[in-house]
């Protein structure tokens, strides 16, 4: 039992894609650049990549007063008895200077901790001697100080030591949960308030003389920051002294310094982790320095351990260290097992530092496991593919089917009894035919066809010319030369054969379809924060969704999902980030995120029938815990990397673009639910990102820092709207909701046609006082309100809510949970969301707050509803019936949807049916869209210094150009609403209502669509005089006047002009000459323009 004074890591056996690529021929020693941090490690550091052997990192801790305690120890052993006296000595002396433990441990322990340890070291050996088995011996000791228990001796951290095989992942016993748990309670939760710094050591000593393992050690400690400003360094950069720990400071080197410095710095410039690597000199051991911001990925630290068993190195020692800016920095010192068949460190670190990037964006990957009792069956890549194509499966694969298909053509669409059985049975094949968990099992269970399918996606993506210059090519491209690819259709055959049953050949079968539609990705970038992919949509089931879109991006993170779809090349439309307030609402928007996606774009693209802009939309889904605004940067930078060609080797390099484009795709992205604050950021990152199109990237940015349009208020000037008239709410400083503007035209033109005078019409309103429609509804009108529901609740009061009470709340952007229930009648009544068992005027006793309000609108009557908020399909054919009574008398006299989706279309007709007079969404709230659409066209009309100086505000003040340019908009939108409100209510009065106002609105929203696409790419817009007499008119005059029309044509892109000058035709002419206006009828109108 005695203790030896060092030991040989003894190999574990390699991963199955390891050993095949060393048995594969090709595999060289390569040329190594040792100028830096390797093809894939980012921006070479000012100081080179190798660091001498005197300047390895960090200092070691001196500890004069280690004999001392030393001798402590062992008087403490010898009088406990529990250890033979003879042992004691040597037992101690090896665990103190033999083993190779740090001097941290013995600093920060006090004697009688240490003497326990010992002891425990010693009974394990004697365990194990008594099994006969030397694997038996395990050392498992910890130790946690919280923050109540930390005191002037001991401060707020942990210590784990444990048994630990060099270069292996272990599934059981202390190790295989030690750094999960150090990722959860400590480095995935720092912060600048509260952060902690981690050592961990792997001892050089074995624990017997007998049994060749080691102990890995780990130290966390709470950082002490220091307590003033960061200091700048001379080149303007944050100083890193000024914002490190003092324990750290304490012990790194100059040359740490140096490089955690560059590393910093780096962090702070762009998005995504900052990797560096480093040759120490005289040896194999390199060094991985991985920086990147607190809190944007989750269990990286232990996933980055799995990563390097993989390829057969193991630590000798690792660091994380944090900063009080915001940044984390880990170090790793990798060393190759000895006598392993693993490829050569000076390979594999390359690999490693490719992959880290993919570990950043998904740490906590089912797909990747590294143990030392299982043969692996992927690798980072491949995993990450699989863990991709399991998101993907979940959305598209075919969930319906061809039964459904023959359900849905045998019943009548028209009829809301078979309509609703139908949506049910639509419901349960989506919940039931394919899980996500069913999916998962699917894919581990067939590992070779999800690498067959891998290699199949890599051939087509990875970028091998590229790949093919570097002196030290990858393992994954050498990978790759090793394979022989099948083609699509002997994959799909070897898929259809192998393919434990039909439900795994359609899961895997997804995977397939969806290598064959990605058109470009930045799954190879060697940096990013999440992985994105642009899809071609044909694959898209015709019978789920009717109207094929233009184009889609499907992005990946660690923490969310999300989405894109547009339906025109030129397209733009708000990013919604949907919240969910628990597990079982997250798995509910799972399984709808897609079908949201595309029905909110595909009305978006009814709405912008008028406009150059086809429609889009995009969803982002984050965990329940995750930080929404960071799954919002993530997707936001994702996206941007397939839309700027990478030009920063290291960085963001070249990708495969498989659209044959010869112009740049640009997106126009614009705000919605959860995003309207973060439009600055995304306008602001596309312009540091190298976009010349930052300017009209978003819409609904700040106007006084970026030059924005808001919908909701502004504060200098009255709207230009001839047709709308003002109550007593409202001031002579207030401007109304670009899309209030035009829900107003709409409700106006109701009272009117009707004979109504609006302080007599009694309301119901959904979305309150503290959303823009809510708000601005509440201030715009003058009518007798009598119930109000937004996130918090209800507001009800059959003789009128107090209209100066719902004003100040409405001003103030307050929900109805602020109002003053003094101010209600006696038969008024407030039901918040997290009340229960609360008793109305009536009697009646209402158990739950939020069942409550979630159907409140099926109680209340009015003569009219404005929804102005609330979730997609509120309001579908299996509930509409709620809205009618007894008497077959519906609930609401008139409709006018304010906010999207809030009604199905089957919904809507229905209510028709019953004598509703109901003008929806994609009709009445299109003023956000127009003016969003004029805010991207003064984005790309005006240079960058015209943009600066006449859209910006100067002290808080705008520009008369600004002032003049926001005139035009409204104008724009009171007359563009006015229009079709008026083409909608002659088509219904020429068919005698014959035709349903909802079916007349979706039929001019596909004429002008139709129109707009067939001119848009027709030879009359050559007709020069026509295209200036067009765009003269479509583009603002005040930005005619400023810039001048030709100077306005060159900067446009052609194919924007194109967009420009086709919705302003189509749209005029159709306003103009009816929907059924003759082939004769638009000659003459274009001959006028000519």
């Amino acid at each position: 039992m005695s203790t030896p004074t060092d030991a040989t890591p003894q190999h574990p056996p390699l991963p199955a894609q390891v050993t095949q690529l060393l048995s594969a021929d090709g595999l060289h020693t390569p040329k190594f650049n040792r100028t830096g941090s390797g093809p894939d490690g980012g921006t070479a550091t000012p100081f080179g990549g190798r660091i001498r052997k005197d300047t390895i990192g960090y200092k070691s801790s001196p500890f004069p007063l280690k004999a001392d305690q030393q001798a402590k120890v062992t008087s403490m052993l010898s009088e406990t008895g529990f250890m033979p006296a003879e042992l004691v000595t040597g037992e101690v002396e090896w665990f103190y200077n033999m083993l190779g433990i740090s001097n941290d441990f013995f600093l920060n322990e006090q004697p009688e901790e240490i003497a326990d340890h010992v002891l425990a070291l010693y009974s394990a050996k004697l365990l194990a001697y008594t099994k006969h088995d030397p694997e038996k011996l395990v050392i498992d000791l910890e130790k946690v100080t919280t923050e109540e228990d930390s005191d002037a001796y001991r401060k707020e951290g942990a210590v784990f030591i444990h048994t630990s095989k060099a270069g292996v992942t272990v599934t059981t016993g202390p190790g295989a949960t030690v750094e999960k748990r150090i990722d959860e309670l400590y480095l995935d939760n720092s912060s600048p308030a509260k952060a902690y710094r981690l050592e961990t050591y792997r001892s050089t000593g074995a624990i017997s003389s007998t049994i060749q393992q080691q102990l890995r050690c780990y130290f966390i400690t709470r950082c002490s920051f220091p307590t003033g400003e960061p200091q700048p360094t001379p080149n303007g950069s944050v100083d890193i002294r000024s914002v490190s720990d003092s324990s750290f400071l304490e012990k790194a080197s100059e040359h740490t310094l140096e490089i955690y410095q560059a590393v910093l710095d780096e962090v702070l410039r762009r998005e995504g982790p900052v990797i560096e690597m480093f040759e120490v000199e005289d040896s194999r051991e390199r060094r991985l320095v991985i920086g990147f911001k607190m809190g944007e990925t989750r269990k990286f630290f232990s996933a980055l351990s799995d990563l390097y068993h993989f390829y057969g190195l193991y630590s000798a020692r690792k660091y994380v260290e944090q900063f009080s800016n915001g940044v984390s920095i880990i170090s790793m010192y990798l060393n190759p097992l000895p006598n392993t068949k693993a490829p050569p460190i000076e390979h594999s670190i390359h690999q490693i530092v490719r992959e880290a990037s993919l570990l950043y964006c998904l740490p906590d990957n089912p797909f990747f496991t590294v143990a030392d009792n299982t043969e692996t069956p992927h690798a980072v890549q491949e995993a990450t593919y699989a863990y991709v194509g399991w998101i993907f499966a979940q959305h598209f694969c075919n969930r319906l089917g061809s039964a459904y298909t023959a359900l849905k053509n045998a019943l009548d669409q028209n009829n809301t009894s078979h309509m609703e059985v139908l949506n049910k049975i639509k419901t349960r094949f989506r919940e039931e035919t394919f899980t996500r968990d069913n999916i998962r099992e699917v894919i581990l269970s067939h590992p070779e066809l999800v690498r067959m399918l891998y290699i199949n996606f890599a051939m087509t993506h990875y970028p091998a010319a590229d790949e093919a210059s570097h002196l030290t090519p990858t393992l994954s491209f050498q990978r790759l030369k090793t394979e022989h690819p099948l083609s699509d259709a002997d994959l799909y055959n070897m898929i259809r054969k192998k393919a434990a049953n039909p439900h795994a050949f359609q899961i895997l079968e997804a995977l397939l379809v969806f290598n064959k539609h990605v058109v470009k990705c930045n799954f190879y970038q060697p940096t990013k924060v999440a992985l994105s992919f642009r899809l071609d949509p044909s694959f898209l089931p015709e019978i789920e969704y009717p109207k094929k879109p233009f184009g889609m991006f499907f992005v990946v993170g660690a923490d969310f999902r999300g989405f894109h779809v547009r339906f025109r090349d030129v397209a733009r439309g708000g990013i919604r980030i949907i919240r969910s307030r628990g597990k079982e609402n997250y798995n509910m928007n799972v399984r709808t995120l897609f079908d949201e996606n595309y029905a909110l774009a595909a009305t978006q693209n009814l709405k912008n029938k008028d406009i150059p802009e086809g429609g889009a939309k995009g969803t982002i889904l984050p965990l329940v815990d995750a930080n929404y605004k960071q799954c919002f940067q993530k997707y936001v930078d994702s996206i941007i990397d397939l839309l700027i060609p990478g030009k920063t080797p290291g960085i963001k390099g070249p990708i495969v673009d498989l659209s044959g484009r010869q112009d740049p795709e640009i997106l126009f992205f614009g705000p919605d639910e959860n995003s309207a604050d973060l439009m600055d950021w995304a306008a602001e990152h596309a312009r540091w990102r190298g976009a010349s199109w930052w300017k009209s990237f978003t819409t609904g940015k700040s106007a006084a820092l970026l030059g924005g349009i808001p919908h909701d208020t502004c504060t200098w000037f009255r709207p230009f709207c001839p047709t709308i008239s003002f109550g007593e709410n409202k001031s002579l400083t207030e401007i109304d909701g670009m899309t209030s503007l035009s829900v107003r035209q709409y409700i106006l033109g109701v009272l009117k046609a009707h004979g109504l005078s609006e302080k007599d019409v009694t309301k119901f309103q959904t979305g309150g006082p503290d959303g823009d429609l809510g708000s601005n509804e509440i201030l715009l009108s003058k009518d007798k309100t009598i119930a109000i529901i937004d996130g918090s609740g209800v507001l009800y009061d059959p003789a009128g809510l107090d209209r100066p009470e719902l004003v100040r709340l409405a001003r103030a952007r307050k929900p109805i949970s602020e109002f003053d229930k003094a101010k209600l009648g006696p038969e008024g009544y407030k039901v918040l969301v997290d009340e229960q068992d609360v008793t109305l005027p009536s009697g009646e006793t209402i158990p739950n707050g939020t069942d409550f309000r979630n159907n409140f609108h099926f109680r209340v009557k009015a003569d009219l509803f404005v929804p102005c908020g609330g979730r997609p399909e509120a309001v579908n054919i299996t509930n509409v019936s709620n809205l009618v009574d007894s008497e077959g008398k519906p609930h609401f006299k008139y409709v006018v949807e304010g906010a999207n989706l809030f009604f199905t279309q089957q919904s809507r007709l229905y209510l028709e049916k019953k004598g509703v007079v109901l003008f929806k969404d994609s009709s009445t709230n299109k003023g956000g869209v127009t003016s969003s659409s004029l805010e991207v066209l003064a984005g790309l009309g005006l240079s960058d210094e015209e943009y600066l100086d006449l859209m910006i505000f100067k002290n808080g003040k705008p520009s008369p150009f600004y002032q003049s340019y926001v005139k035009d908009i409204q104008q724009k939108i009171c007359e563009n609403a006015a229009a079709e409100y008026s083409c909608i209510t002659k088509e219904w009065l020429r068919a005698k209502g014959t035709k349903t106002r909802t079916h007349i609105s979706d039929a001019l929203s596909s004429t002008l669509n139709d129109l707009q696409n067939e001119l848009e790419v027709s030879d009359l817009y050559e007709n020069e005089k026509s295209r200036r007499a067009v765009l003269s008119r479509a583009i603002p005059r005040t930005l005619v006047d400023k810039v001048g029309l030709d100077q306005l044509m060159k900067r446009l892109p052609e194919q924007y002009q194109r967009a420009v000058w086709s919705a302003w035709v189509s749209s005029n002419y159709i306003y103009e000459c009816s929907m059924t206006a003759s082939n004769v009828d638009f000659f003459h109108f274009f001959s006028k323009l000519a």
